[in-house]
């Protein structure tokens, strides 16, 4: 009788410890997929995090308080999520691949062909940004030159990726920082297109040369379906999405009110197209607030403040270009104006600072990784061609920058 308790303590115990080894393991893989998760959010969202932990950091030098909230700057972030949410409708109602299959439908020449797309790239970005510029071309080049010579299809890449970092630079509302800058220093339309313009006329010759790097040739076959098949086109909607654009650039103009288009966008969608707004990059939202927060609060730390000051003071296009070669263009636009009045050269720094290094600008790292996804793709080889032309456009851009003798035809 006491054989057959120890027995069964015994068995009891053995399934215990069974069901705890299982119960561990089941822990074990939980956490580990929590870490894998973490890991793979770090990997695509690297700004967010690293803005985030920053100003984490400076709240415990300067504790949170009701002042945080002047630290933002509303109306930057409302143009911004209604450009957003405006674009990725338009996007998904296949406005822009529509455009860009018409202007390249018919081109039989490779060489006319990967021109037509990089010039698609540069005007296109002035009103639609530049992300949404090469999500939008860079799978319809991909698709057009499915049987073109690698180095080809690299270059052609490379070239429309500089051309839509180059034409966002044009406008206001070419890209994150133009908004947000143009919006902080009141930087009027008239005088930021006239600040702008010597530099996209150089950039615009610059890409014409550097196309004739395309060999001639017929374009290869494997273009892929038919523009019917391809496209899933809601013309319907276009209209609609033209009078909200126009809506945000007139607030952009300051002729608007930007909380009436903010509304206006935001009720529209949330009738019309929902999928809009969840497409709208809240990361990017989010790391401005981090941003803004941060530079906030670096402003209270009085020596730290002289820091920056320090190596500020006198050479704010230098700086913005080496500081976006690290940190991206637009993290050091918010970073910087916190720190100096001079904001038309921040404006042409941080968008000559696009060039250069892969994460200098975050749309190149949209190129880089749609053409890694493609089976073969050669992403030493597009590395080298990237980093080359990148360093070599934005050294003549720099040169021009110095023969205007920027001291002096900019304010400061």
């Amino acid at each position: 009788m006491k054989t057959n308790d120890n027995q069964s303590g015994n068995s009891t115990i053995w399934g215990g410890c069974r069901q705890w080894n299982r119960c561990e393991g089941k822990i074990q893989q939980i956490g580990r997929r929590q870490v894998d998760n973490l890991q793979s959010f770090i990997r695509k969202e690297p700004i967010l995090v690293i803005s985030g932990v920053l100003a984490a950091l400076s709240c415990l030098a300067v504790p949170p308080s009701a002042a945080y909230l002047g630290y933002l700057n509303w109306r930057t972030l409302a143009l911004l999520f209604c450009m957003m949410a405006i674009v990725a409708g338009a996007s998904g109602a296949g406005m822009f691949e529509w455009i860009s299959r018409k202007i390249t439908g018919g081109i039989t020449d490779q060489r006319k062909l990967s021109r037509a797309l990089m010039l698609l790239c540069f005007v296109l970005a002035m009103f639609i940004t530049n992300d949404v510029t090469l999500v939008t071309v860079v799978p319809l080049t991909m698709l057009l030159m499915r049987g073109a010579a690698e180095r080809t299809l690299i270059l052609t890449l490379v070239q429309e990726t500089i051309a839509a970092n180059l034409g966002s630079m044009v406008t206001p509302f070419g890209n994150p920082q133009n908004l947000y800058l143009s919006s902080f220093y009141g930087i009027d339309t008239g005088r930021f297109l006239q600040l702008m313009l010597p530099y996209a006329l150089l950039s615009l010759g610059l890409l014409l040369l550097q196309s004739y790097l395309i060999p001639k040739g017929a374009v290869p076959a494997g273009g892929g379906e038919s523009e019917a098949e391809r496209m899933k086109v809601q013309t319907g909607s276009w209209a609609l999405y033209g009078v909200l654009f126009a809506g945000a650039v007139l607030a952009v103009l300051r002729i608007l009110s930007i909380w009436l288009v903010l509304l206006a966008v935001t009720v529209v969608l949330l009738l019309h197209n929902r999928q809009a707004l969840r497409r709208v990059n809240y990361s990017l939202l989010l790391t401005f607030v981090f941003f803004f927060i941060l530079i906030g609060n670096l402003g209270n730390m009085s020596e730290i403040r002289s820091a920056i000051l320090s190596v500020l003071q006198g050479h704010e296009l230098l700086v913005s270009v080496l500081a976006s070669q690290v940190v991206s263009n637009v993290p050091a636009a918010i970073l910087l104006s916190g720190f100096t009045p001079e904001g038309e050269l921040l404006v042409v720094g941080t968008n000559l600072g696009g060039l250069g290094t892969l994460i200098a600008s975050m749309a190149s790292i949209i190129t880089f990784q749609l053409y890694a996804g493609r089976r073969n793709a050669q992403t030493v080889r597009y590395f080298g061609e990237f980093t080359l032309w990148n360093f070599l456009n934005l050294a003549a851009l720099l040169l021009l920058a110095w023969l205007l003798q920027w001291r002096s035809v900019l304010p400061g």
